[in-house]
């Protein structure tokens, strides 16, 4: 059903959410509530929210501290006889908008209780009384050019018009066995509660929901993996691996050692493989993931390793040659900044099977590159790329194993969870000892980031400094202002890397870094993707309220490599403490399993800070932390629908999921 709206301003809007239907804009949810019940002004505790209704004593002052606009009111309560100091923060419009005359409902926070006189920091003025059943309103993540009033207009409109066409698909038995509403019920107390109760029994609903396709979804893939045999039978010489390993300039870890017997084991199975192999940044995927490079070798098969970025995939050529260079191996690069004829020789050599191992990025997806014997596919940062690109890649081949890697650690269980597609093999271990990278969060003007930069130009170690976004505007730092700002004082001791640049460009930027001739750099989260500078001891990450907690902590795996100290310094502006109690967890924390799933944990539902960057799927209500019990639910009920096809409805929702992977995966040829 088309949306109901002619607005090309709200359609453009919507788009942004990927919303272009009545039926997604009705399943896209709030991601959190403003409760307006009213304060009972006995019980006002300091630091407590408040919501009152009133009306304004005095006249509204207003001035400016800087970039900071103040407002300064006196307010009473209705139903109280204090009266309450006001001051607002940055939202200088409401001093045109506040009246004498006018009764208003003020949101915000109680900073000082004096007798009768109450100081608030006020959040939010609305004109008029909330009437106690909207009290409960829902607060969606939307583009700038859609107000919220508007957006919640043409929500009602759309319920109203599509609820009796929006469909169950969750088997009735089991909406009876779990007391779950239906789906369109669910929705109603979701985005109209009149309760925390009602969004509570809403949400568990979607979560049953959006949680059993996931998983069932999971199981399908799974069925496929399985059901696909190698046909050709072929040794792999271990006592050559064992050799290879031993000559290695360092000792392996117990984990790494587990995850290599793991790999291989597959690679000499029946069974086509599909691993992950997860671990910390630092903790050694690389040498395992070319140990499994030359077992394929030895069965006489091409790899490949994809990698998501230019920098990222030479970077891996150079480490994956210098591995191989007395054995005989010959490895190529094919990335798109090469010339034409460049990439032709390179496809050439691939074709006729001259190529052993191939190092690349999206140019390996290529209708144009012919594989010979393509027979391990192994993928870096595999978040980066949709199953669909993962499964294009493993189709060059007829019988291709596929290894993916994440330096987004979670626990076994979890992971088994989450990628129920997938065997795990994770690292834990550190090859060397662990490397320590000391964070500090501070604000924009702190001295701490002159004096970290200071002491690296001193001790001739490089800074990374780390922006959310290239260009100006809104309020998040941007590389362009850091740069400007940083290299009046820095003059050619600072450089600006962003994935804008013609490729040569950041080459050369990049070289020149490493070199230290340039040891700052100002760059995007491309330096996310493993540029390795071993004597790199410090990054400053701005907005770093923007990323994710995984996300940053391996953004500072960029330092400290070398295994001297390093530093990390998370900068933002802080209004309110928790928006830096979030970014200290990573003070004190260092464990990757223990940070993935701290950020887990404080996603709520529809909040997608972070999620770009984590490497974890993108659920619309669930938190794969809290929600951990409800996949295991869900697992057993997969099967039982799977073992009961001849009931009409486990039917049904097999085949709804199985349209849905097809719809979602258009190369994947699933089992009907």
């Amino acid at each position: 059903m088309k949306l109901l709206t002619k607005s090309e301003n709200l359609l453009e809007g919507l788009k942004l959410l990927n919303i272009t239907t009545s039926e997604e804009m009705v399943n896209y949810l709030p991601y959190r509530y403003e409760d307006f019940s009213y304060s009972d002004e006995t019980k006002l505790h300091e630091k407590g929210q408040i919501v009152l209704f009133g009306r304004l004593v005095s006249n509204v002052k207003s001035f400016n501290n800087g970039n900071l606009s103040i407002i300064r009111f006196t307010f009473m309560s209705f139903s109280s006889p204090y009266l309450y100091e006001c001051v607002v923060f940055n939202q200088p419009y409401y001093s045109k908008t506040l009246s004498l005359q006018d009764k208003f409902t003020l949101v915000g926070t109680v900073e000082k209780i004096s007798g009768s006189k109450i100081n608030i920091n006020v959040k939010k003025i609305k004109v008029g009384e909330i009437d106690k059943n909207d009290s409960l309103q829902p607060v969606y993540h939307l583009p700038s050019q859609i107000g919220h009033a508007t957006y919640l207009a043409l929500l009602k409109r759309t319920f109203d018009a599509v609820n009796t066409e929006i469909k169950t698909l969750t088997p009735s038995y089991l909406i009876n066995k779990y007391n779950l509403l239906t789906h369109i019920e669910a929705l109603d107390k979701v985005h109209f509660p009149k309760t925390r109760e009602d969004v509570a029994l809403g949400l568990r609903t979607l979560k049953f929901e959006e949680c059993l396709e996931y998983c069932f979804k999971n199981k399908l893939i799974r069925l496929q993996n399985e059901q696909l045999e190698k046909t050709i039978d072929v040794e792999i010489n271990t006592n050559k691996i064992n050799d290879f390993v031993k000559n290695l300039p360092y000792k392996l870890t117990k984990d790494q050692v587990t995850s290599i017997r793991e790999i291989v084991l597959d690679m000499k199975s029946k069974k086509l493989m599909y691993r992950l192999l997860q671990g910390d940044v630092g903790t050694g995927k690389t040498i395992v993931a070319v140990t499994s490079l030359y077992a394929n070798y030895l069965r006489k098969g091409q790899g490949v390793l994809l990698a998501p970025t230019d920098s990222l995939a030479r970077q891996h050529y150079d480490s994956v040659k210098s591995f191989f260079k007395d054995y005989g191996i010959n490895v190529v690069l094919l990335i798109g900044s090469l010339t034409q004829s460049k990439k032709n020789e390179i496809k050439e050599q691939i074709k006729n099977g001259e190529a052993d191992i191939v190092v690349g990025t999206h140019a390996l997806f290529s209708s144009t590159v012919e594989y010979k014997k393509l027979s391990l596919a192994i993928i870096d940062e595999q978040h980066r790329f949709g199953v669909n690109q993962r499964n294009t890649l493993a189709n060059k081949g007829d019988q291709v194993d596929l290894l993916l890697m994440s330096a987004t650690p979670i626990p076994r269980t979890l992971a088994l969870s989450i990628y129920g597609d997938l065997d795990v093999s994770s690292l834990t271990m550190y090859p060397t000892e662990k490397h320590v990278v000391k964070t500090k969060v501070v604000d924009y003007d702190s001295e701490k980031i002159t004096s970290l930069i200071d002491y690296c130009l001193k001790n001739n170690r490089q800074v990374f400094m780390v922006c959310p976004k290239i260009y100006y505007g809104g309020n998040k730092a941007s590389s362009e202002e850091v740069y400007e700002h940083y290299s009046s004082i820095y003059d050619d001791k600072i450089a600006l890397l962003h994935g804008k640049l013609k490729n040569d460009d950041k080459v050369s930027i990049l070289n020149d870094f490493k070199s230290n001739k340039t040891p700052i750099l100002v760059s995007t989260t491309i330096v996310e993707l493993g540029i390795d500078v071993k004597t790199a001891g410090g990054i400053i990450i701005f907005s770093a309220n923007s990323f994710g907690l995984a996300s940053l902590h391996q953004l500072r795996g960029r330092v400290g490599r070398n295994g001297e100290e390093a530093y990390c310094l998370l900068v933002d502006h802080f209004e309110e403490n928790e928006d830096a109690s979030r970014l200290m967890f990573l003070e004190n924390n260092n464990n990757g399993f223990d940070i993935s799933e701290e950020d887990m944990k404080r996603r709520g539902p529809g909040d997608f800070m972070g999620v770009e960057q984590s490497g974890f799927p993108t659920f619309s209500s669930l938190n794969i932390i809290s929600d951990f019990k409800m996949f295991e639910v869900a697992r057993n009920e997969v099967a039982t629908i799977l073992s009961s096809l001849d009931n009409d409805e486990n039917k049904t929702y097999y085949d709804y999921c199985l349209n849905k992977l097809k719809e979602e995966n258009e190369e994947l040829n699933l089992i009907d």
